[in-house]
């Protein structure tokens, strides 16, 4: 058995240095009512989400689209 698994719940509590308070902590919510920390959630259909690897790949096929739509503005104009 590893040492650090022989230790008691008083020895642990010990090694905790006084400033830290473990009364505040909160669990996280694991889905779509979780809270955002500075960004924008957006939910993709399956169908559209299973031709992303990653959250990097949508951003740049939409930037890609974006710069398309502009280009196509400006030369109808």
């Amino acid at each position: 058995m590893p040492k650090f698994m022989n230790k008691d719940k008083i020895g642990m509590e010990n090694e905790l240095r006084s400033e830290y308070d473990l009364s505040k902590l909160r669990v996280r919510r694991v889905g779509p009512g979780r809270k955002t920390f500075g960004g924008v959630n957006i939910r993709l259909e399956p169908d559209v989400a299973e031709m992303f690897p990653d959250s990097e790949a949508v951003n740049e096929a939409l930037r890609f689209l974006i710069r398309i739509t502009k280009e196509n503005v400006v030369s109808e104009k």
